[in-house]
């Protein structure tokens, strides 16, 4: 009985050794499973590394390049807006300079005495006009009538320098203190000898203003009364005496600057 005992607990501690055998040979790793991940490890590293041979370095260096002229032109861009803005604030400061030189100007010129400012009509051409409006300018200016023959003489010299001085800032008038002509005689004289600048009647008003600023002679024609406005609006005192046409240009350059 204790033999038939003692085989059996023998028969099963083989048993447990056979079964502590079979566990253990199931447990050995997948070496399928193993080499399938390495292989796609491998397949990754080897991709990453043609990726990377293949990248080309010239490609970067373009890049670069592009980058670098894409500054280049925004820069030159920048300048070029700079330069026109810079251009346009000249101008602009220019013109204000201008009309700022202007306002000065204006601002300097002495008051227009009344007398310049009285209405005239020039017979010649109909159109109306004042002393005034030949500012900046340098006139000449002679009171005369149709009937006198000293008139006429100066009037001679004066068309001789005003040929002479054509081209320059420089305005003849002649004024008739006959008030009780047309303008159409007066027109009518002008065509017959030949004068050709501008000629008007003087109203009884500027007359009176006239002899105001520079005595009774200037209404005397005989006298060949003549004076010169300067640019400026201010004018010369009143000269009599018939003048040579190199008299009359130096008076009038004089009084010009």
């Amino acid at each position: 009985m204790m033999k038939k005992m003692m085989y059996l607990g023998i028969l099963l501690l083989l048993a447990l050794l056979m079964a502590a055998c079979n566990a253990a040979g199931g447990a050995e790793p997948d070496t399928a499973v193993t080499s399938s991940t390495t292989a796609e490890t491998v397949m990754e590293e080897k991709d990453d590394a043609m990726a990377g041979e293949m990248a080309d370095p010239h490609d970067d260096a373009m890049m670069e390049e592009g980058e670098e002229t894409m500054s280049d032109d925004a820069m030159m861009e920048d300048k070029e807006d700079d330069a026109a803005m810079s251009e346009d604030t000249m101008m602009e400061e220019k013109e204000g300079e201008a009309m700022m030189e202007e306002d000065m100007a204006e601002d300097t010129m002495m008051p227009k005495p009344t007398w310049q400012t009285i209405a005239l009509t020039d017979v010649r051409t109909g159109q109306a006009f004042t002393l005034a409006d030949f500012a900046g300018k340098t006139v000449f200016v002679e009171t005369m009538a149709t009937w006198c023959s000293n008139c006429r003489r100066l009037l001679g010299n004066v068309a001789t320098a005003r040929s002479q001085m054509a081209g320059e800032d420089v305005v003849f008038v002649a004024l008739s203190v006959e008030t009780n002509i047309s303008d159409a005689a007066l027109a009518d004289y002008t065509e017959q000898t030949g004068f050709d600048w501008t000629f008007a009647i003087a109203s009884p008003e500027l007359l009176q203003e006239l002899a105001a600023i520079f005595g009774t002679t200037i209404v005397n024609p005989p006298a060949t009364p003549h004076f010169v406005i300067r640019p400026d609006g201010s004018y010369t005192d009143l000269a009599t005496g018939i003048k040579s046409p190199d008299a009359i240009i130096s008076q009038l350059q004089e009084a010009g600057g």
